[in-house]
């Protein structure tokens, strides 16, 4: 096989892998649309949970940002598919009920 002929077998397949066959998502930019979409709110998500360990460092200001960002996440993820949706939205639970509890106890002292 020449040279040039192996480089664009090479660029359609790395293409086909990035982006996906046509022929198997239908329309590619609307596959890439939703990937990118995923990509969204799952870089959001790993932003605001990623902050857990050194919750009770945060001040009362920042507990409340992390909560309004766990609101307004919440509807994004519920648009996935049911089993990706009930997992990250369990997590998200999980991270917002430890903000509050954090924020309540700051709170009250």
């Amino acid at each position: 096989m020449r040279r040039s002929a192996r480089v664009i077998l090479f660029a359609v397949a790395t293409a086909i892998f990035l982006f996906g066959s046509p022929l198997l998502i239908g329309h590619p930019s609307f596959g890439l649309a939703v990937l990118l979409a995923q990509e969204g709110w799952r870089a959001e998500y790993e932003s605001v949970c990623a902050k857990t360990d050194v919750a009770m460092t945060l001040t009362v200001e920042e507990l409340k940002g992390l909560i309004a960002r766990c609101d307004k996440l919440k509807p994004q993820i519920e648009k996935e598919e049911e089993s990706t949706s009930k997992v990250y939205l369990r997590r998200l639970k999980m991270c917002s009920d430890l903000y509050k509890y954090i924020l309540e106890s700051k709170e009250s002292k």
